[in-house]
């Protein structure tokens, strides 16, 4: 306390009480409760920690144009289209350039690359996913346009898939355009997937 007599909660030495009796703590050790002539009074001993901060998002410029120029004189990479089979029901998105997905994904270049059973496969399964997150995964791929859908829950959804499969595929740039979106959508319907996705990825910027 501070020395004086009085009655008075307060942090550390400014808390003020008289004859104290009785003391005990906090379940989380920051605060003591100490019984005295003036009533119980309660001294902070420890301050609560600051919330986490984050540095802020940045989105860097679009490698699309150079991603592009990677697709000629390079004969290391693959000829060809493959199809995929997406998700349980193994829905297909057909005819996507490997050359493309090659140029966009280092992990679609080791995939199709020389001596893997991929490079000549027409088609790729994809579990885990749904047919429209993949599409719109596919369609950045492909155009560099972010597609997430209509409505915000749905937008939020579509976020956190996208981000999974950016994640997956190596693709940092689409990563941060869909923890950009998150951060954005917080509202009533975004905001229990999003506090969801926190906790499982624990990744406070989702609801930085």
């Amino acid at each position: 306390g501070s020395g004086t007599s009085g009655s008075a909660d307060g942090v550390g030495d400014a808390a003020e009480f008289s004859y104290p009796t009785e003391v005990a703590i906090s379940a989380d050790g920051s605060t003591l409760l100490v019984g005295s002539e003036g009533g119980l009074r309660q001294v902070c001993v420890a301050a609560p920690p600051p919330p986490p901060s984050f540095a802020p998002l940045v989105v860097p410029p679009s490698t699309f144009s150079a991603d592009m120029g990677k697709m000629w004189g390079d004969d290391a990479l693959p000829q060809g289209m493959v199809t995929f089979l997406v998700g349980d029901d193994e829905e297909r998105i057909e005819h996507v350039s490997k050359n493309n997905l090659c140029a966009r994904s280092p992990v679609f270049r080791t995939m199709f690359g020389i001596g893997m059973k991929e490079r000549d496969a027409a088609e790729i399964t994809v579990p885990k996913t749904d047919l429209a997150s993949f599409t719109a995964f596919i369609d950045y791929l492909c155009t560099d346009q972010l597609d997430l859908g209509e409505g915000e829950g749905e937008q939020a959804r579509r976020a956190l898939v996208l981000r999974e499969l950016a994640q997956m595929y190596q693709v940092p740039r689409l990563e941060l355009l869909c923890a950009q979106a998150l951060q954005e959508s917080v509202g009533p319907a975004s905001a229990v997937p999003l506090l969801e996705a926190a906790h499982t990825t624990g990744d406070g910027r989702l609801l930085a």
